[in-house]
């Protein structure tokens, strides 16, 4: 078979069935565990990297492969899976119709720049990398659990208008030449934390919706 196999990928395909499953969740009007499977494929993409380096001996064709599936799911996990969360609540809004192709387009936009720009720095030296240009894609496992959050627990009129502007306002980070400080040990534990604390309140909501 095509393809690289071994311990090093099974974080990232783990990390795709798990939003698949979020899909399939949502369509059906699962909300909640919708949501619950796009934290999980979070925490999976939060440790795949660090998994991949453990392999030292990787070849240049595994590590590009790396990028490019990691790249691919994370399109499905944390670009496709928001948007069809949304549809379930926004089913006969054309507006957010709209907005749920420009998130998409906007996490593919910045995805495959990334790539670019990764391929060409790990061309260049072996350092990791310390900057993020424009908002990383996988900050929406933390912000619609938030976003969840909010309209379960805070007296929030309009939900979906609240989830359309998140998602709009999310797109434009995804494509804003910002530099974003990439997180080192300490700034994981802390988004671990965060997230750690949203699945809480996401799992102990049983009847919002």
């Amino acid at each position: 078979m095509i393809g690289f196999y071994d311990y090093t990928v099974i974080l990232t395909y783990l990390s795709l069935i798990i939003s698949v499953t979020g899909i399939f969740n949502a369509c059906d009007g699962n909300l909640q565990e919708a949501v619950v499977c796009l934290m999980l494929s979070g925490l999976c993409d939060m440790f795949d990297g660090k998994v991949a380096r453990t392999k030292k001996t990787r070849t240049k064709e595994e590590k590009r492969f790396g990028i490019q599936i990691d790249s691919l799911c994370d399109l499905v996990c944390f670009g496709v899976l928001p948007a069809v969360i949304g549809y379930n609540i926004n089913k006969v809004s054309k507006l957010y119709a709209v907005v749920a192709c420009f998130f998409v387009l906007a996490g593919l936009i910045r995805l495959a720049y990334y790539n670019v720009t990764e391929e060409e720095r790990q061309d260049e030296t072996n350092e990791n990398r310390k900057y993020f240009k424009g908002l990383p894609i996988t900050s929406s496992a933390l912000i619609v659990p938030m976003v969840y959050c909010l309209a379960a627990y805070a007296p929030i009129p309009n939900f979906s208008l609240i989830y359309t502007v998140a998602l709009f306002v999310t797109a434009l980070m995804y494509i804003a030449p910002i530099r974003i400080r990439k997180p080192h040990s300490r700034g994981m534990i802390v988004l671990a934390i965060i997230g750690l604390a949203e699945l809480f309140l996401v799992l102990i909501d049983f009847s919002k919706f």
